[in-house]
């Protein structure tokens, strides 16, 4: 395992050889990596796994092969594991007219948690103190999703599982989760290491924004993992096609298969029944060098570029192919 990108030196979850499955249905499949502290980004198209290995982690689930630990212990059989785990789900999940400081105290009576302020800390942490009283059944549903980062966050959890937290918040909610997220998996001035924050999503500039780290999943399988500056550049080298507007596409066209980085071009009916540029390139960070320069030099000015296959789905088969 030594300089295997799937596993941390010091890790404080460990997901070793699981298999999880539902009937017919494989959901993991020989799984193995691990979690420290930091934040650890889990990718993956839907369908791929995510959810799975989030609620076995979080003894939800249990696995039919192989072992989870949780700081050693199993978050399945060692009931003290859940004080120090939390886990907010996708789903709803949140019990029929709470406000959200009811939400908090409740999670933080459950748990035991004797100081009377931390449901407030947890609320505020997550800019939801102002509106504390009102019932989370009338909040938005990026306000939702902050409730419940709220009162997973009362018991102070050391590691802290996030099943898609962005789903619903506007862009200025969700710069301030990304930001969240990342203050929490930051060591402290003390010396103190971070919390393991493990946030799954299927956005890939999401991941981006949040963790150094990516563990990708694909069909329940490790597919790929890494800092995701390694993950994008694996990507980057797959076939793909691009589709180019410019004011001359034919010229344009004529100068691009002399690049080496294309391999082919092709015209296509656009939406409006127009012959439209599409480029097909295995090489694009390559190509987007290039025609700028090329444009330039041909005096043609460029009105789109856009992948026609760069949706995650498309990149995670490539990538695993």
């Amino acid at each position: 395992m030594n300089g295997d990108p799937a596993f941390v030196a010091d890790p404080t979850v460990d997901v070793a050889d699981v298999s999880v499955w539902f009937g017919p249905k494989v959901a993991l499949s020989d799984l193995s990596c691990s979690f420290g502290p930091g934040v650890t980004g889990l990718l993956g198209p839907n369908g791929a796994g995510k959810t799975t290995l989030m609620r076995a982690i979080t003894g939800m689930v249990g696995v039919n092969q192989g072992a989870i630990t949780v700081g050693g212990r199993s978050p399945r059989h060692d009931r003290s594991v859940h004080r120090d785990l939390a886990l907010v789900p996708e789903d709803e999940a949140v019990p029929p007219g709470l406000s959200a400081r009811r939400l908090a105290r409740y999670v933080a009576d459950l748990h035991g948690i004797a100081d009377r302020d931390a449901p407030d800390a947890a609320l505020a942490t997550v800019g939801l103190l102002d509106v504390a009283d009102r019932h989370v059944d009338t909040f938005s549903k990026g306000m939702r999703q902050r409730a419940k980062i709220a009162a997973a966050l009362v018991t102070s959890p050391r590691v802290l599982v996030l099943d898609e937290p962005l789903n619903g918040a506007d862009p200025v909610q969700r710069a301030n989760l990304i930001a969240l997220f990342k203050r929490l998996g930051t060591p402290g001035p003390d010396g103190t290491s971070g919390r393991t924050v493990i946030v799954s999503s299927h956005v890939l500039n999401e991941v981006e924004r949040m963790a150094e780290r990516v563990i990708v999943i694909i069909n329940g399988r490790l597919a790929a993992a890494g800092g995701h500056r390694a993950i994008r550049d694996a990507m980057d080298d797959r076939p793909r096609h691009v589709l180019i507007r410019s004011t001359d596409d034919r010229l344009l066209a004529t100068g691009l298969v002399t690049l080496p980085a294309v391999g082919g071009v092709t015209f296509r009916a656009g939406s409006d029944g127009s012959p439209t540029l599409v480029v097909e390139t295995a090489r694009g960070r390559e190509l987007a060098t290039a025609l700028p320069r090329l444009a330039r030099d041909s005096a043609i000015r460029i009105h789109e570029v856009r992948p026609l296959d760069d949706s995650l789905e498309s990149l995670f088969r490539e990538l695993i192919r």
